[in-house]
């Protein structure tokens, strides 16, 4: 496939696994180690179509900032497959506990089937819900369907909420549509809030500050989003590669650069509006 033909069907993709888009997305980008100006051009467009997904953020800042970017693209490749993130959770879940999960989410929907030994209640969420109750009942694990309208009260009857960031940073993460509620509900009703933040999610204050913004001015309807900013300081724990830590420690841990050729410059040269 000719580079720019993939740069579009990267462009395009929506609802991909976050490691599937970052492999596709270095593919299309190390095409351009010879070309600056077109890597920059390109980098805004993918961060345009994607603009609260942390790793594509990741992954071009570390490519735009690199001596060799195509070396930095495998480089952060390997580094996402190398993610421990979900066994991580798995280790540090309690035995025969409850937890609750909003929608699907990636890398906790990977560490809950290695436990056999808790219950999960799903919370429906831009209908992935009964998805993963499927998948976790085919793996032996009870697993309830909870409809939109019961997130309190599972929230409530659970012994841990497990959200998932799509994003992370200073101030707060990216979640699926629920997760604030979901914390909010959670924090009411003293039930620990942890939260998986994966290689590549986790942004620097000044890269957490542009997609933030994008996210925020970019939505055509605010009541209407599949995802929402949740606020840091409503969680009690966040899981990565280094396991569970306080948000204060895990927040030191980004290792992405910051790379202001991805900010928002309105119509400058190179940004994607179509």
């Amino acid at each position: 496939m000719h580079p720019i033909e993939r740069l579009r069907y990267v462009a395009r993709a929506s609802g991909a696994d976050q490691g599937l888009l970052v492999r596709e997305t270095a593919q299309a980008l190390a095409a351009f180690h010879h070309d600056p100006p077109g890597l920059v051009a390109a980098s805004r467009r993918i961060v345009d179509r994607h603009p609260t997904s942390a790793p594509i953020w990741w992954l071009c800042a570390r490519m735009l900032t690199a001596p060799d970017s195509r070396q930095e693209a495998w480089a952060a490749v390997d580094d996402i497959d190398a993610d421990t993130t979900a066994l991580e959770l798995a280790h540090s879940l309690t035995p025969d506990s409850t937890a609750c999960v909003i929608g699907w989410p990636e890398q906790v929907g990977e560490a809950l089937p290695r436990r056999g030994d808790i219950e999960v209640l799903a919370v429906d969420s831009l209908g992935e819900g009964s998805g993963l109750v499927r998948r976790l009942m085919h793996a032996g694990i009870d697993a309830v369907d909870v409809p939109t309208s019961g997130l309190g009260a599972a929230v409530a009857s659970s012994d841990v909420l497990l959200l998932e960031a799509v994003a992370a940073g200073p101030a707060g993460f990216v979640g699926v549509s629920g997760s604030l509620a979901a914390a909010t509900v959670a924090r009411h009703a003293e039930v620990p809030i942890w939260v998986t933040v994966g290689v590549g999610r986790l942004l620097p204050p000044r890269m957490w500050d542009a997609l933030a913004d994008r996210h925020v001015t970019r939505a055509a309807d605010p009541w209407d989003l599949d995802e929402e900013i949740v606020p840091l300081m409503l969680v009690d724990r966040v899981c990565g590669p280094a396991g569970l830590e306080a948000p204060a420690d895990a927040i030191r841990r980004t290792d992405c650069p910051v790379a202001p050729e991805l900010f928002d410059r309105g119509n400058a040269p190179g940004t994607y509006t179509g």
